[in-house]
């Protein structure tokens, strides 16, 4: 059977991707840390996930979207109340939420927005590799090791011998997939493409551990564990989580769009209970391409909006706390009327998130990685020094 390069691609739905690996183990003082990305694909929805504490403004316009059994996190803000694991963690002061973020795109296209949330570019498709490549190629962390899952995603497209984990039940993929493969890393030169399918091509992707391992978030973040907290082992795990664009049945605390926030719960826990001690040197953020209408729709659901916010865990935050500087839900304060505006740059957070974990200058990673846009350091104010 003919596989499309569209069907191809379609397969890689849930990945786990690992990079960084084998660093030469240098005299050095400093502990190794990690930064994990889960990628919230379909536009996470902020006020659904950490809901205003009080606003008349939301519940007149969500009178079937709120839930009554939220966790209080401050006097402003609350919690989806399945999300128990990342309240646990922020009990331990190793949770935070930036709210109210968005990057500088508008248009609610999923394509686009996916996109420039993975490149932290300004216009869709014009940028080749991702911000997260980019800022390991300006930390020097170009290590090769475990490769099991292709292709790699644009987030992490910019250093060199990034590698990836994912179970596979096949054998060594066929003459048809490869070509796929090349086609797909077109724009690398010809030697890469060599030394790349030459390493697909003696590596047997059928060993007794990834057979009997399911391919579920939960399983693939026990492995990212185990690995990161190797002293060789990766700096970084890129995760995905489909299933956010949640038009109609989100209602009630087991609609559509609570699954998805399940399943993102769920690689938080794994990781922690997988990286035992080595947690306190480790970061998880959330990537979202943008977020949800602030009135819902007549579906039950919530429509393609703006702003949307960030979770970040790990022992590397500074404190538990929601990170705002709120726009308000009146009329008047929404982005074009109905959307909840964004006032901070998510983009600050990637970088701040980056001068934390990878040991570099804020300055040189806004100019090196995000061509020098006015972004604002906030690494004091999230993360430990």
């Amino acid at each position: 059977m003919k596989i499309s390069r569209r069907n191809f691609l379609k397969g890689s739905a849930t990945a786990l991707f690992l990079a960084g690996f084998n660093l030469p183990v240098i005299a050095n003082t400093k502990p190794k840390k990690n930064l994990v990305v889960i990628m919230l694909k379909g536009a996470m929805d902020s006020l659904y996930a950490i809901p205003v504490i009080g606003d008349k403004d939301l519940e007149e316009r969500r009178q079937d979207l709120i839930l009554e059994n939220s966790i209080k996190l401050d006097t402003d803000f609350a919690l989806h109340p399945k999300l128990n694991s990342f309240y646990n963690l922020w009990k331990s002061n190793q949770a935070s939420i930036v709210h109210a973020t968005n990057m500088p795109y508008s248009k609610r296209s999923h394509f686009d927005g996916q996109d420039l949330m993975q490149s932290g570019g300004h216009i869709p498709y014009s940028i080749k590799t991702g911000w997260l490549g980019r800022g390991m190629n300006l930390a020097k962390l170009n290590g090769d090791g475990l490769a099991l899952q292709l292709p790699m995603p644009l987030l992490l497209r910019g250093t060199s011998n990034n590698n990836n984990f994912y179970p596979a039940k096949k054998k060594l993929p066929n003459k048809e997939i490869l070509e796929i493969l090349k086609s797909h890393y077109k724009e690398h030169s010809e030697s890469d493409l060599e030394e790349m399918m030459n390493i697909i091509s003696q590596r047997s992707m059928m060993t007794d551990d990834t057979m009997a391992m399911s391919r579920d978030n939960s399983s693939l973040a026990l492995k990212a564990g185990s690995e990161l907290k190797k002293t060789n082992g990766p700096r970084v795990a890129v995760f995905q989580v489909n299933g956010f664009d949640s038009h109609a049945a989100q209602s009630g605390v087991d609609g559509t769009h609570t699954d998805s926030l399940i399943e993102m719960d769920n690689i938080f826990k794994k990781l922690n209970e997988s990286l035992g001690n080595e947690m306190k040197n480790t970061l998880i953020l959330t990537l979202t391409e943008f977020g949800r209408t602030v009135t819902q729709n007549s579906g039950l659901g919530t429509d393609h909006g703006y702003a949307s916010a960030i979770f970040l865990g790990g022992g590397l935050l500074k404190k538990s706390q929601v990170h705002s500087d709120w726009p308000g839900l009146k009329t008047k304060d929404l982005f074009q009327g109905r959307d909840l505006n964004s006032t901070i740059d998510s983009r600050s957070v990637y970088a701040s998130a980056m001068s934390a974990v990878f040991d570099l200058e804020f300055e040189l990673i806004k100019n090196e990685v995000f061509w020098g846009d006015n972004l604002q350091n906030l690494t004091n104010t999230l993360f430990k020094a």
